[in-house]
Formats: C-alpha cells, structure tokens, sequence
C-alpha cells in the first residue's frame, strides 16, 4: 500500500460555552448535527457520499450507541455516508483526525470528517448497579407475585442517583488533583501557571477581535463567539482565586489556571489531493503524522505527562527536534500541565530515563505557543479540543509557507495524543 498525502480543507465549531449555562437541555447530537451542517455547507457537500466520519464524546448516554451514523442521518449528506463513534477521552477528536488522515493516507476512502463533542449539562444521571440489577431480576421475573417480591426487596437508598465525574477509577482522585501533585513534583508555581493562563486570554481575545474565528465559529443558539475567554483578566486578579482542588493551604490550581467545565462540538474536512482538485478546495495544511503514548500513573508517573512521551516519539519517527516548528498548540488541560511538559522536556534525567534519549529535548519558544488562546481561555469541551485544536491550527498554516505545527493533548487515564500539521506551500 502506497501512503499518499492527506490535506485538512476546513473546519466548523459552535462557540465553546461554560457548561449549564447557554447549552442546557442541548444533546451531543444536536451539537454534532449543527457542526455537521455547518462544515456541509461550508463545503457544498450536500447529497454526497463521503467515504467516512470518526466523531466522538466522552460523556454521552448508553442511547447515544451510535451518535455519529444518528448525527449524520440528521443533516443532507448522502445517507450511504457511513459513520462511527471514537472515545479516547481528551484526546478523542485528535484520534479521530489521525483515523480519518490514515484512512485517506491509505486510499481506502478519498474524504472524511473527524470531530467531537461533550457536554455537562445533559449528564446522563444513572442509578446504582446494585439498583439496576434488581431492576433487572424484577423484569424478569416469573408471574405478578414473583415480581412483587423482587420490587419489595428494592428501598430508598437504591434510589440514589449517580453523576457521573471527572475522576480516575483506579487512584479515586480527580484531573485536577492529579495535577496538583504534578506541580508539585515539577516546583511550578502559582505564578507561573497564571502567567500561562493569562497569556492564553490575551491571545484568545486578541484572535477574537481580529476576526480570527470568524469562519471557524458558526452562530449557534445566540451565540457567535466563545463567551469564556476574558481579555481584560490581569494576574492580579488571578492571584486573588482559592485552590479548587488542594485545600490543605498548598494548593495552586485555582479556577483562573484551570479549564472550566464546557459543552461544545467540533468537526474537521480532510481529503485527498485528488478529491480536493476535482471539488475545487483550496486545502490549508497537510497532516504529518500523530503518535498516542500512555504512562504508569497508578505507580508514581503525572496522570497528565504522557504527551511528552507521544510527542517525543512522534519526532523521532520524522526526525525532527523540538525547536523544528513554528507553532506549538498544546493542550491547557490545566496550565500547570503545560508547564510541566515543557519543564519535562527541558530536563536531562526525565528525558533519559523517561524518554531513553541522550539528552533534554531543549526548550520552546513560547511566543510560538497558543498564540490564537488555548483551553484554558477559549474552554475544553473534552471530545471537541481536538478537532478544534486541529481546524484552528491549519487557517493559521494556511496564511505562511514552509511553517509547521505540533500539538499535544493530554487525556484521562494517563495518555496522550501528539500530531504534526504542515503547510501546503
């Protein structure tokens, strides 16, 4: 199989919103249809076939079995366009590009749309298993008495909802004070991680008034821009928040340095040379390569540090240092995990030992980093980053020749995901 280029011809988003707030009572498939029907229309993709969608959500509910093949039945895309569902939870829309680029790569399909979507204000509210499964023996149950008895034995206590939470099963502990310990192995400061979170805000607004997203963002339910990213933040101000996950009086991840909680969607086109000259599309950057990594976080290692291994194993494979590129769009899960990713590669042990090179992987020019705002300012709808990440990246390779772009997204459960985007030229 000969791989050939795949290139990136567009993306659409909604605003990313603060979650129950403008999107309650708004399902991941309303999200992922309306960005669908956007990007179709963008693209005039009405009534075709495309080869496939990889679309995806980390919290969704066990009706949502086939949310992408239900999203794309609900727009007018060809109904033989099949579709299917991905989830490597923060990293999922990212997945869902590499998907789609090797598919495309491969020439099994000669078009695709990746993308994602989450949100916190329809939380899929459970009951106990323990409930469940005398539901389940009441259903079946043989004959009224039987079923009787079964529906006696169930009390109150069984009626207890469950929320679901952003929280590791195996350590019981949450993102964020995962992160917090992080910092602390790292010595990153308060200080630094609010100089990373401001910068964030300045640059999501500075986009934000350049008109920067305006192709990128369509209107939807009122709203036309993301409503989180707050130019007119100071460090002062930050300085003044409380820690939101460490209480003991040691904490420095606070509300100003952290991703909210977000409800938003996000889908990318991408597409062989071939069907992009056929279709008229003026392609905006090409995509590389991506690389997944994952880390021993149960027995000692940052929940949130496996990007630095994706990333250095992806430059290895296209023998390319850190310093090699001309924007670096990684992923403000908290910017506490920035800093301590760029204070990792920076570090001749952890690289050695962690990593098995010979030396640091160096340091980062950071006036390359987030220079449209990153998660921290524009929000972290957790299956939609990526896609939004990866749309938001190519416009910006779109407008330079021979430039390049590393992103790097850090996931639950102790993963990453890393690609690299280039310019057409």
């Amino acid at each position: 199989m000969q791989m050939r280029p795949v290139y990136i011809i567009g993306s659409q988003r909604t605003p990313f919103v603060k979650s129950f707030t403008y999107y309650t009572r708004t399902t991941n498939q309303d999200m992922l249809t309306e960005t669908l029907k956007n990007l179709v229309n963008k693209f005039q993709l009405d009534g075709k076939i495309l080869g496939d969608i990889a679309l995806g959500a980390l919290i969704k509910r066990s009706s949502d079995w086939n949310l992408a093949r239900e999203s794309v039945l609900g727009t007018s895309l060809h109904p033989s366009t099949p579709a299917y569902n991905v989830q490597r939870a923060c990293g999922t829309s990212l997945d869902t590009s590499l998907q789609i680029a090797l598919k495309i790569a491969a020439g099994q399909i000669d078009v695709g749309i990746a993308g994602g979507s989450d949100t916190n204000s329809d939380l899929p509210v459970m009951f106990s298993r323990k409930f469940a499964w005398k539901l389940l023996e009441a259903r079946g149950a043989k004959g009224v008495g039987d079923r009787v008895q079964k529906f006696l034995k169930m009390n109150f206590t069984d009626l207890k909802p469950e929320f679901p939470g952003v929280m590791e099963p195996r350590t019981g502990l949450s993102m964020g004070q995962h992160c917090e310990k992080m910092v602390k192995e790292w010595h990153i400061s308060q200080r630094e991680q609010d100089e990373i979170a401001l910068m964030s805000h300045k640059n999501a607004a500075k986009a934000q008034v350049e008109g920067f997203f305006d192709d990128l963002v369509f209107e939807f339910k009122g709203l036309k821009k993301d409503p989180l990213v707050r130019g007119d933040t100071t460090l002062e101000k930050m300085a003044k928040l409380k820690p939101a996950f460490d209480f003991s009086g040691n904490g420095t991840l606070t509300a100003a340095n952290s991703t909210p909680l977000t409800d938003g969607a996000a889908a990318v086109l991408m597409c062989s040379s071939e069907y992009a000259q056929s279709n008229g599309y003026k392609p905006l950057a090409k995509f590389v390569d991506a690389q997944s990594a994952a880390v021993d976080f149960v027995n000692g290692e940052g929940l949130l540090m496996a990007p630095t291994r994706a990333v250095s194993d992806l430059l290895k494979r296209n023998n390319l240092s850190l310093q090699d590129f001309d924007y670096y769009e990684i992923h403000e899960a908290f910017a506490g995990q920035v800093a301590c990713t760029l204070r990792a590669w920076e570090s001749a042990e952890f690289c050695k030992k962690k990593l098995g090179r010979d030396a640091p992987m160096g340091s980062i020019d950071r006036t390359k980093m987030n220079i449209k705002g990153g998660s921290v300012a524009i929000g972290h709808p957790f299956a939609a980053t990526g896609a939004r990440i990866v749309g938001g990246l190519a416009k910006m390779l779109s407008q330079k020749k021979n430039v390049r772009g590393l992103i790097s997204v850090c996931t639950a459960g102790g993963m990453g995901v890393a690609a690299i985007l280039e310019s057409v030229n």
